[in-house]
């Protein structure tokens, strides 16, 4: 046997998921070998997603002057005629720092990085090619880390130019005046903020009957308020059927109730697939379903027990932070470490601008599942912390039990918003309630006191209700009409 080419573990792709994964096992004292196409590590996440999306987004927050409107004006800017270089720019810096932060922390590791396809040939032999020199590698362990790419559905003549997907959006030659996003989801709130923030004319078609259909309901009329005040136009109950480039170089696109536009630009944002070509999975007798995830159990195993599967290739959350602990927990489980998960309510952070964080339950769901629940609120724009850095469209909602008060649910928009909800995730993660920040004591002024200004609210409305019966009386419908 090759021992220069035996491994315990071998990582396919380097993201974040595959990160932890080969670090955790290095953390043991085990050989692991990372492989992945691209010579430079970090995957989708630091390379066409995730991380220059953000930095992009700080990019346009600080040049188009979008957090100094307030005490400035809405014509401020930081500079007046900003091009997509001086964004990408800074993104491209960015990126650079951190590949090399990840890349450091491998190697300190002892993590050997392989630039190449690799191909799984049996369940315990991975084929690499496409880089320098063929190898094969034999392993005890496989995690399948590959991430996904934008889908492209067929009726939309893409061409990276004209009509992009999220991959291309950010290798634009140039800012355009007119905007239409399709697919009022995350990535298609979030780009179509931005750009709407920089002072383009930003459409976003959205079949369902509301954009972020998976947030609070409250949070989104904020967002759309803050849209439309920035002229952004946002459609929705209405079907993009197709779009066409017109000869003058424009993007036209087509809705299902038989109206059209044009635009200087298409985004599509119509979900993502698996990267599960070339792997060769029916080797090993593992099938992917149309959209290219893996199905796995509890410890992220697939159908074979030595190979396993995680990040967005596995389907829900789907996000960077999600992966990185799985990653970590495959290893744990792999080379025999405890890998069981406690019950801690999983965030979500969205990067529109305004930003939202949001974690627990919404009114929706606790209505359905017929929760006495009662909320608390507080905007931004009263606290003094808000007022000075000039945040008017900021609101936390915490929603809780009214019996245990204990916290349900935790739902901002506003500055910050993606940071502040860890102080809501941390108290639901202990079964806290509103009386933890009614009592507590936060520095002032800051935005954190958000918290309890909005659980003092909260239990103001259950004070106020002290006394009252407990259900709601038994009347009659001849009662009912006398009332009447």
């Amino acid at each position: 046997m090759d021992s220069q080419n035996k491994y315990d573990l071998v990582v396919l792709g380097s993201g974040p998921g595959g990160q932890k994964a080969a670090i955790q096992a290095l953390k043991l004292g085990k050989r692991v070998a990372i492989v992945d196409p691209n010579p430079q590590v970090g995957g989708n996440c630091l390379h066409d997603g995730t991380l220059p999306s953000k930095s992009f987004r700080e990019a346009i927050m600080h040049l188009s002057g979008y957090r100094e409107r307030t005490h400035y004006g809405q014509a401020y800017r930081v500079k007046e005629n900003i091009t997509m270089k001086d964004l990408t720019d800074r993104t491209g810096g960015i990126e650079r720092d951190i590949e090399q932060t990840q890349r450091s922390q491998l190697m300190r590791n002892r993590a050997e990085i392989i630039t190449g396809f690799g191909h799984i040939e049996d369940a315990n032999t991975i084929r690499v090619n496409g880089g320098e020199v063929e190898r094969r590698l034999t392993t005890d362990y496989i995690v399948i880390a590959t991430g996904t790419r934008p889908w492209q559905p067929e009726t939309f003549e893409f061409d990276n130019e004209t009509i992009m997907d999220s991959d291309g959006i950010l290798r634009m030659d140039r800012i355009p005046k007119t905007l239409t996003v399709v697919g009022g989801g995350v990535i298609g709130c979030e780009y179509g903020s931005m750009f709407s923030a920089l002072g383009v004319k930003v459409t976003i078609v959205e079949q369902r009957e509301q954009i972020l259909s998976f947030v609070d309901e409250e949070l989104i009329d904020a967002l759309v308020y803050n849209l439309r005040q920035q002229k952004a136009c946002i459609i929705t109950g209405d079907k993009v059927v197709g779009c066409r480039k017109a000869p003058d170089g424009r993007a036209v696109t087509y809705l299902e109730s038989g109206r059209r536009f044009v635009s200087d630009k298409l985004l599509v944002s119509a979900g993502r697939i698996g990267n599960v070509e070339g792997l060769q999975l029916e080797n090993v007798g593992i099938e992917a379903d149309p959209r290219g995830r893996l199905k796995v159990n509890e410890h992220f195993q697939t159908n074979v027990e030595n190979i396993y599967a995680l990040g967005d290739i596995i389907g829900f959350p789907a996000l960077a932070s999600t992966a990185m602990e799985q990653g970590r927990r495959a290893a744990c489980h792999a080379f025999g470490l405890n890998d069981a998960a406690m019950d801690i309510p999983l965030p979500y952070g969205i990067y529109a601008i305004p930003e939202i964080g949001m974690v627990g339950a919404t009114e929706e769901e606790l209505r359905k599942d017929k929760i006495p629940y009662e909320y608390g609120i507080a905007r931004f724009s009263e606290l003094e912390r808000g007022k000075i850095i000039g945040d008017k469209v900021g609101v936390l909602k915490l929603l809780f039990h009214r019996g245990t008060l204990q916290l349900l649910g935790v739902h901002i928009i506003g500055e910050g918003a993606t940071e502040l909800v860890h102080i809501g995730q941390t108290v639901m993660g202990f079964q806290g309630g509103i009386d933890y920040f009614v009592n507590a004591v936060f520095n002032y002024p800051t935005l954190s006191t958000v918290y309890k200004t909005a659980a003092l609210d909260g239990w103001n409305k259950i004070i106020a209700t002290e006394g009252l019966p407990d259900e709601v009386p038994n009347v009659t419908g001849s009662q009912l009409r006398e009332l009447h």
